[in-house]
């Protein structure tokens, strides 16, 4: 038996904000990130709108990128005392994210966050409240996911949850808020955008309900991720729907090995944070590389290929095509190609590599991946991410 969960209701379109006017209930605690969905209005507006629905407000700021344990804990705590109906989560993937988990610790106040560590373990929510999600950025889709990635900096580890219960009960996809994102942001969130399309479709777990929505998705940002980093407003707008769409395909395929990577190197190195979305863009060609000695595997990754309209005799061809497509666009994004040219420290990265890699292959996404891996060959995977190596094991 297979499953397939998205969430209620999605609205859609620009000003669809104002759907929170038709919101039924009595509380609503709004989660929000840094201070740009305040400075563009949009906060104001969303709090006028559950005002006009006949709720009560009160805020939750301030939540911090790859937010931490200890952040959820707070809002958790603020949840109790307030003891909201809705949870309203508005912003990029990390106060929705975040909002996720307090959620959770909201309704069972007696959970330890190590017992949601295991992938769809979760207790039974809306027993206090349900959850709507509004996205600014336009790659996390957090908004209609199953996931949450929060981070625990006493490790540097960022641990994906997973549970169909943590899937919002409404999303409010308004590309009137993408339309704010600075450059930069909007690179990295439509190459995650992308990672996740590409790597629900050559799950072990895809099924003939996530493919379609991945394809969509890969022409989608293939056709506008350009654009829309250049600031076109319509291709912002179908980049917003995109992303929505790849978040619908890996909520229920779920993911792989770029993503295992991404999350346990994020916050790994004294050199910087590697921000998501930008380390599954350097990852990406070289997971690819390494899945497509998987026959299955590098059959699918040929039909995206010729899907988007690459040329090639062979399956190989295909493949590298697709390779190339994916360094193409990191160039015209200005992302760079490898962990060395973003900044990290090769003796630190070489020092912490044994532990990255078998953080990675613990990683909940691991297991969906198309190919095993061990942790010898993740460590020698991610030296090709460092130095630039192709991928011949």
């Amino acid at each position: 038996m297979a499953r397939f969960t998205l969430p209620r209701d999605i609205y859609y379109g620009n000003g669809t904000l104002d759907e929170l006017k038709n919101l039924s209930g009595k509380k609503a605690m709004v989660v929000v990130g840094g201070g740009s969905m305040k400075r563009f209005g949009f906060l104001d507006k969303v709090i006028q709108n559950l005002h006009e629905a006949g709720m009560e407000t009160q805020l939750f700021e301030g939540v911090e990128p790859d937010p931490s344990v200890e952040t959820v804990m707070k809002g958790a705590a603020a949840m109790r005392e307030f003891e909201p109906d809705w949870i309203v989560a508005m912003g990029g993937g990390s106060p929705i994210d975040a909002a996720k988990a307090m959620w959770v610790f909201y309704e069972y106040p007696e959970t330890k966050f190590e017992d949601l560590i295991t992938p769809f373990g979760f207790p039974t929510l809306r027993q206090k409240a349900k959850f709507l999600a509004i996205p600014s950025t336009s790659g996390t889709a957090t908004e209609v996911t199953a996931f949450s990635v929060i981070t625990d900096y006493a490790t540097g580890v960022k641990y994906p949850l997973a549970d169909f219960n943590i899937t919002p009960d409404v999303a409010i996809v308004d590309p009137e808020l993408a339309q704010t994102m600075p450059q930069k942001l909007t690179a990295h969130t439509g190459m995650d955008a992308l990672t996740h399309a590409i790597e629900a479709y050559v799950s072990t777990l895809h099924t003939p309900f996530t493919d379609p929505l991945a394809l969509k998705a890969i022409h989608m940002v293939m056709d506008y991720l350009p654009d829309s980093y250049n600031g076109d407003k319509n291709a912002r707008e179908q980049m917003h729907y995109a992303q929505c769409l790849a978040g619908m395909a890996f909520s229920n395929a779920l993911l792989g090995i770029v993503h295992s990577m991404a999350h346990k190197t994020g916050a790994a190195f004294s050199t910087g944070h590697i921000p998501h979305g930008c380390a599954n863009a350097i990852y990406l060609p070289y997971v690819i590389q390494y899945n497509a000695k998987e026959a299955d595997a590098k059959a699918r990754y040929a039909q995206i290929a010729r899907s988007i309209g690459l040329k090639g005799s062979t399956e190989d061809e295909l493949v590298q095509a697709l390779c190339q497509r994916i360094d193409e666009y990191n160039d015209k994004l200005n992302i760079p190609h490898t962990l060395k040219d973003f900044g990290v420290n090769e003796a630190e990265f070489l020092e912490k590599l044994p532990h990255i890699a078998e953080l990675a292959v613990g990683d909940a996404c691991t297991g969906s991946n198309p190919r095993s891996i061990t942790s010898d060959q993740m460590a020698e995977l991610l030296k090709c991410t460092f130095y630039g190596t192709k991928v011949a094991f």
